[in-house]
């Protein structure tokens, strides 16, 4: 199993040459700019060395020209407990997500605990335990908000409440549980939302047992806050239902590695139609039943840059700045006050792209030079990764 993180004071952090600074913003997704300095693990100052205060630094990281990004954002994972999952009893999975550049997952429910408690009391324990047990352990210091209670029939109000005051900020995947009727589901997003508890609901065909199938009346009916797996998971809703969720909808459209790619692209497309592309966001829906996915963001990041016609930059955005903001998070962006998590990136050795960029846009997965999570080096070198043509080094502190 992977050692918790260990626990120490970021002090401050300068990043210098970077060679290219994707900033996670959709609306901006480059920045003129080569240095960024952090402080205890936010981000002070982003801008060109020369007009910034780069003195004083406990660790000094000389870039060499990569690019660097914001930490990647999983938005649908499902931990269990620890740094192991029993669906695929393997250890150290969320540490081979940050060699993928993860650093922060969201819970889509932790489903896959064997035993799963079904009953009102059992799954509230389940949550507030998870959601505890994440909260102090971070596998090399990824950052996994847990705690996503699966709907139950019989839950009242009441409940939603208690799970708040606890701190549980998330509800699992609605129609994994007894609840799938859209009026049903209706009222307990709206009592969770009320609480101030974000919703994901499971669309399309079945996934485990007890699961089944969601489709398009169902999700428009229950008004989740993230329209979950839009492309399956794994069986995906016929094109039409996928191309009225994305457009009859004003919730985030979740795109996921798990699922059915024809209908991710499609997903894709609508969204970029319609103006919505600020909606998408990208998870793994991982662990499950086809294993664990380590550069499954990266994967997809590359396949809807080559295939569904959008410029890497873009697409990186999908698992950066979307989800935090559509995920209420404080990393996600390279800006001033954000959560100093980094990944710096170059293109792989030996693909045919000339630069990171076009790399993407052909397919090929970037390499992983080094991962940094609230101002601290977690990982030099991706393990997983092709291998990056240059790397960053910290060069002082």
């Amino acid at each position: 199993m992977a050692e918790q993180a260990a626990v120490g004071r970021a002090g401050r952090l300068v990043i210098r040459n970077v060679g290219l600074m994707l900033s996670g913003d959709l609306a901006r997704p480059i920045l003129d700019a080569d240095t960024v300095v952090a402080e205890e693990g936010r981000i002070v100052a982003v801008g060109k060395a020369k007009d910034l205060d780069t003195g004083d630094a406990a660790t000094v990281i000389d870039a060499h020209g990569t690019a660097l990004c914001p930490g990647l954002i999983d938005s649908h994972v499902h931990p269990v407990f620890g740094d192991w999952t029993p669906r695929q009893n393997q250890l150290g999975w969320i540490d081979s997500f940050l060699n993928g550049g993860v650093t922060t997952m969201v819970s889509a429910g932790e489903v896959h605990l064997p035993g799963r408690p079904r009953d009102i009391v059992g799954l509230k324990a389940l949550a507030i335990t998870a959601q505890r047990a994440f909260a102090g352990f971070r596998p090399g210091g990824v950052k996994v908000l847990a705690g996503a209670p699966v709907l139950e029939q019989g839950m009242v109000e009441n409940d939603f409440k208690e799970l708040s005051e606890a701190g549980v900020t998330l509800l699992g995947e609605v129609g994994l549980g007894g609840v799938k009727a859209g009026e049903e589901a209706h009222r307990m997003v709206a009592w969770a939302r009320k609480y101030g508890i974000q919703s994901t609901i499971h669309t399309g065909g079945p996934s485990i047992p007890g699961s089944g199938l969601i489709d398009r009346d169902v999700v428009m009916a229950a008004d989740a806050d993230v329209i979950g797996h839009i492309n399956g998971g794994h069986t995906a809703l016929p094109l039409d239902q996928i191309r009225d969720l994305c457009a009859d909808t004003t919730r985030a459209i979740e795109i996921v590695h798990n699922g059915n790619e024809k209908a991710a692209l499609h997903a894709l497309r609508v969204a970029a139609e319609i103006g919505q592309l600020p909606r998408v966001i990208l998870g793994t829906d991982s662990p499950a039943g086809s294993g664990v996915q380590p550069l499954g963001i990266l994967r997809m990041i590359a396949m809807l840059s080559a295939l569904g016609d959008i410029p890497a930059e873009q697409a990186i955005c999908f698992a950066t700045g979307n989800t935090a903001k559509l995920r209420r998070l404080d990393a996600g962006l390279i800006a001033e006050g954000r959560a100093a998590d980094f990944v710096f990136l170059d293109r792989a050795q030996h693909t045919a792209g000339r630069t990171l960029l076009d790399s993407i846009r052909l397919g090929d997965l970037p390499g992983i030079g080094m991962v940094v999570i609230d101002g601290l080096v977690r990982c030099g070198r991706s393990r997983n990764t092709p291998p990056a043509t240059a790397v960053p080094e910290v060069v002082g502190g």
